[in-house]
Parts: structure tokens; sequence; C-alpha cells
């Protein structure tokens, strides 16, 4: 399918921005942070809210959504490479998934790299996960929690499933939005949309470089996990045209072949960050429902 109309006007301009900035390898992390956070702000403010609260929970700053009679608990964590997204490049989707999750949504601002390598905000999003858990009651109504994020997000929600499953600490469900769980990967999605589609291997290159993970940690690649055996039910969400499509469809096999209980949607002509900014397209909107509907079912 060729790229979605709806989105190709947005990776024209982006490409054409790319063309007249300077080498990503001369750009600073900087001018990389104030790129996403433009790229983010085409996406829209997103719906008002009841309750939308700054508040530091085990010591992490966090952003707390909520919506009339909130029920359960949505442990959101955002994408950006491990180095450049915020609470601010993620207000918008964070507040759809809140308002049509019915759910009490907690975003997690993690420690960022290059300042804080690889696991610095793993540590952080367990540290507030087990928090959470642990005083469900005082974050909104119910018993139930359930993590997700996008990219560097799903790398860290199937992370935190991973870690959850061995501590013994209930988790409803896991919510994988183009997940980066292969450090390895060399499959053939990152070749066909390694240029061109908004997110390129050559970033993603300087993305490592500046996270520092190691390759044969599990918690940089998760497909690595010893077992996969007894984890949440997952729904893993990939884009035509990412470079992450096929590493994100091999995780949802690898949960399948264990005996989790996995849906995997691919959007077809989409491409990385159509979920982030998903007000943008039809596909966009569906991806956000679904993600938003999959949290509100887990945590009835």
């Amino acid at each position: 399918m060729p790229l979605d109309p709806q989105i190709a006007s947005l990776v024209e301009a982006s490409n054409a921005a790319a063309a007249e900035a300077p080498p990503i390898a001369e750009q600073t992390v900087g001018m990389r942070r104030e790129g996403y956070l433009a790229l983010a702000a085409v996406g829209g403010s997103g719906p008002e809210l009841d309750r939308v609260d700054d508040l530091s929970i085990a010591g992490v700053p966090c952003r707390l959504y909520a919506n009339h009679d909130p029920h359960g608990v949505f442990l959101f964590i955002h994408g950006g490479g491990y180095t450049i997204g915020d609470l601010e490049t993620h207000d918008q989707i964070c507040r759809q998934l809140t308002l049509e999750s019915g759910a009490t949504l907690i975003a997690v601002d993690y420690r960022l790299a290059p300042e804080h390598p690889f696991p610095a905000g793993i540590d952080d999003a367990w540290a507030v996960f087990q928090a959470v858990h642990d005083d469900r009651a005082s974050y909104g109504g119910g018993t139930k929690i359930v993590v997700g994020g996008d990219s560097a997000g799903g790398n860290f929600s199937a992370v935190l499933a991973l870690m959850a499953r061995d501590a013994g600490l209930d988790l409803a469900a896991q919510l994988l939005v183009y997940p980066a769980v292969d450090v390895n990967d060399d499959s053939p999605s990152m070749t066909e949309n390694g240029a061109g589609y908004i997110l390129s291997t050559e970033t993603m290159n300087w993305f490592n470089a500046q996270y520092k993970p190691d390759p044969l940690d599990w918690r940089a690649s998760p497909l690595l996990a010893d077992s996969h055996a007894d984890l949440a039910p997952a729904v893993v969400i990939t884009a035509e045209f990412d470079p992450l499509r096929d590493q994100g469809a091999k995780y949802a096999q690898t949960l399948q072949a264990a005996g989790v209980a996995v849906t995997h949607t691919n959007y077809d002509g989409m491409v990385h960050a159509f979920f982030q900014i998903s007000e943008l397209t039809d596909a966009g909107k569906r991806a956000a429902t679904q993600i938003a509907l999959a949290a509100k079912d887990a945590l009835a």
C-alpha cells in the first residue's frame, strides 16, 4: 500500500526540513529536542479534562490526567529515542487516551540520555510502577493497572511487564505502540523504511549513541528475555512504513508463542509517530481509540 495521503504532507515537510538542517551527527541534543517538540505540536492540544496535575511519584516527575469518575490506572511512558521526548511532546495523546479509556493516566517524565544513559529511564519507570501499584487507590478508582507507551515507551512498557511478572506484581495489560524491542534488529523494515519516513536508521543510531544500551541486556532488547511466558495480555501496534515494524511484529509472535494473549495490528500506509500525532489522520485516531479501549477493557 502507498503512503497514506493524510500523512504524506507531514512526511514531505519533515524530509524538507531534514534536508535544510545540519547532518544528524552535527546536531546537538537540544536541537533534536526542540525539533521533536515542534513535530508534536502539529497534533494539536487535545481535549480538556477535569484534572491535569504535575506531581512527583517515587521521586520521579509525572503528570496525572483524569476525567470524571476515573476507573483504574494507565501508566503511560512516552517515546523519543530515550533522549528527546517529555511530558509536553505527548500531552495531546495522553489527554485523548484519558478521555477514551476512562482511566486515571499517569505519564512518567523519566530521566533522559545522554545526561542519564541506560538504564536510568527504566529505573525511573519501574520505581513509579511499583509506587502506583502499591497505592492505586490514591490515583483513581478501581484496583487494576495497565502500562503502555510508544517507541522507546513501548520498550519500557514491555520491560515493565517482564519485571512485574518476575516480581509477582499484577498487571492487567501491556499496550505497545511500535515498540523498540531489539537493539540488534536487522530485519527488512530497517532497510526498506530506513530513510524518508520520519524515523530513520541514522536517527536510531544517534539515539543509541546517546542512550548507550547494553545490546545483550533484555532491558534494552526485551525480545532477548529468557522467557515471555505468563506475561500480561498485550496489544502491539505497528506501522507499515516504520523501521521498527518487523521487530514489533516479531515481538507479538514471540508473545503468542509463549502463550500470551496478543492483538497485533499493523496500520497500512502509516509511519512512525502517527499514533503520537493521532489527530492528523483517521488511522491515528483509530490507533488511539484501539489503545484506549484496550486499556478500558483490561481495567474493567
